[in-house]
């Protein structure tokens, strides 16, 4: 059999057609990919066009980490100055708590961004929330502040949450209150007359006699041993005063609304017994310890001295000598139908 003749030459042209048309589709494909401006080629303004691009990418990229990081920052300044906005006051998870402060607002706040708009702000002080209230934004929190709004710190009312009393009148506040209801008490059930004494127990240190180790000075070269004769011991007495007194020609009772006494045993008992028609009562006297209504427990008080003394809030009264001075007052509560 005849072998078929190949011509090189042709085959080699046509080898060089089907590498060359490879080539143009892969340079398409590559041009296709990487063609920035849609003109079909790949060029220095294809490679202008790309480094513009990835330069975007890369701002894009540094402008989230600085926005994050700007953002991490804002919040821990948040944190850290507690700004509340009147938006705040109707939250759930919002609370006012029981000591607050009357204030302006310091520069620290004034200057920060995220405070701008603030009523206020929140602030721990040795395991106390409190609340500083910007004066000028006061009546938006919808407190009433007794005796007036001029005072710095103050102290919720016991039996009334959105009323708050100058920390200095806190004590004598209540007191006067609770004179007051056990009057309207009286009144209500008819006292044909009633007296409340208020008393104080006060306690004093009194130096006696005893014996000791001890020396004078004299002309004499060396100091004398003597016996020096020491000892103390404590008093008691009472400051006494007649708080209220009344006469008056009686009635029906009517049973009384309590307040500050809601929860004095002794008082409901009056009340019930007064109430009850089978059993008419004539003559009744009770002694109130002051403590059992108070609105500040000795414990609550040395924190709030500690607060104090922490903010540098001086002029104050001593909050833990006063509740203590309370657990020694008392009510004489005498009433006649």
């Amino acid at each position: 059999m005849e072998k078929k003749k190949v011509d090189l030459g042709v085959a080699a042209v046509g080898a060089g057609k089907a590498a060359a048309d490879l080539l143009n589709k892969a340079k398409k494909t590559v041009a296709s990919a990487v063609d920035q401006n849609d003109d079909g080629t790949f060029d220095l303004k294809d490679v202008s066009a790309m480094a513009e691009n990835i330069s975007a990418a890369a701002k894009k990229a540094v402008a989230s980490v600085k926005d994050s990081a700007d953002a991490r920052a804002q919040e821990q300044e948040r944190k850290t100055l507690g700004p509340i906005f009147e938006d705040d006051l109707v939250g759930a998870d919002f609370f006012m708590p029981k000591l607050i402060r009357i204030t302006d607002m310091d520069r620290k706040h004034a200057e920060s961004e995220v405070c701008r708009g603030s009523i206020g702000y929140k602030s721990t002080q040795k395991e106390l929330t409190i609340v500083n209230i910007y004066k000028d934004k006061a009546e938006l929190f919808g407190l009433t502040f007794f005796p007036d709004m001029e005072r710095e710190i103050y102290y919720v009312d016991p039996v009334d949450r959105n009323q708050y009393i100058a920390l200095d009148d806190y004590f004598e506040s209540l007191k006067v209150a609770r004179i007051n209801e056990l009057q309207k008490i009286a009144q209500d059930l008819g006292a044909r007359h009633f007296k409340v004494t208020y008393k104080e127990q006060q306690t004093a240190h009194v130096a006696k006699n005893g014996k000791g180790a001890g020396h004078v000075k004299g002309p004499v070269k060396a100091a004398a041993a003597v016996d020096v004769k020491h000892e103390s011991s404590e008093s008691s007495s009472f400051s006494v005063e007649i708080a209220a007194e009344m006469t008056c020609p009686g009635h029906a009772p009517k049973k009384p609304q309590l307040v500050y006494l809601q929860k004095e045993k002794s008082i409901q008992s009056l009340i019930d017994l007064r109430m009850d028609k089978e059993s008419p009562l004539t003559h009744q006297k009770y002694t109130l310890k002051l403590s059992n209504s108070s609105g500040i427990r000795e414990g609550d008080a040395m924190k709030i001295d500690s607060a104090l003394k922490s903010m540098k809030c001086a002029g104050h009264i001593s909050v833990t000598s006063e509740a203590r001075k309370e657990a020694h007052r008392f009510f004489e509560y005498e009433i006649d139908f």
